[in-house]
């Protein structure tokens, strides 16, 4: 395949395995190596700002987070997008009636008005313990990029019901971002594209969770892993070694990109 101008990677069970928490050092070195070879390397997660791990030695030339409600580069916001203050209320109304608690993000704080065990193992997944305060109503005044919520799949049209600012994204069956109906992993990508003057032909993408099916759809080479969800491979371009096996390094070693 032709060598891109930027690559999108996802995080969790993309560059880090939720295994171990961690990114091997020769995923980091394959990231340099891209860096070397003048592609670009930019991040798209569904994690906060304040979430990312630490990549010891790496800078990226864009970040995605909030599944693309935030963008920016190292110096400037290239795209900002957060849910539609009314939505945030009906959405925090539709989960209390289904008796579950929610999660907000906003670029200062993660706050919850609850938490069950469905909510605290997914955010655990990234290492957050959110804090659950009677400042929730107030900080949901303020401009709410995602919110977090623990449902099952028949939950999600109640969970959006009267809220037409926002939609439903997922990478795990028991637990759901919201964000805002023109956001997504594949709005981001488009943000950053732009910004960069690259047409979506010369990007490519990585990841596993159904969040990153319209990031791998927006770009040219859409790249699913091995240990990607199954929605997620039918749709790919090409399919690489799990995170587990290196799949990162072997694809971009196999494609002649490093």
């Amino acid at each position: 395949m032709k060598k891109p101008a930027i690559i999108f990677f996802d995080i969790d069970g993309t560059l880090i395995d939720t295994q171990t928490h961690r990114m091997t050092q020769r995923t980091q070195d394959t990231l340099k190596a891209l860096q070397q070879k003048g592609i670009r390397i930019a991040l798209a997660t569904g994690r906060a700002p304040m979430e990312l791990p630490e990549f010891d030695g790496l800078e990226f030339d864009a970040t995605l987070t909030f599944n693309g409600s935030l963008c920016y580069s190292s110096d400037q916001v290239i795209w900002r997008n957060p849910i539609p203050a009314a939505d945030v209320q009906q959405v925090i109304a539709n989960a209390a009636d289904i008796g579950r608690p929610v999660s907000i993000a906003t670029l200062q704080e993660i706050m919850a008005n609850g938490l069950d065990d469905d909510l605290r193992e997914y955010l655990q997944v990234a290492n957050i313990t959110p804090e659950v305060s009677s400042r929730f109503a107030q900080v949901c005044r303020q401009d709410v990029f995602q919110m977090m919520i623990g449902c099952r799949p028949e939950d999600w049209p109640g969970l959006v019901k009267n809220a037409p600012g926002s939609r439903i994204t997922w990478w795990w069956d028991r637990a759901v971002d919201v964000i805002p109906a023109n956001g997504g992993k594949a709005a981001g990508v488009r943000a950053i594209l732009d910004h960069f003057h690259l047409d979506p032909a010369q990007a490519a993408a990585f990841g596993d969770g159904c969040n990153d099916l319209d990031m791998l759809e927006t770009v040219g080479t859409g790249v699913a892993m091995g240990n990607a969800l199954e929605e997620l491979k039918a749709a790919a371009d090409d399919i690489c070694p799990a995170v587990w096996e290196e799949g990162i390094w072997r694809y971009c070693k196999e494609q002649g990109w490093i």
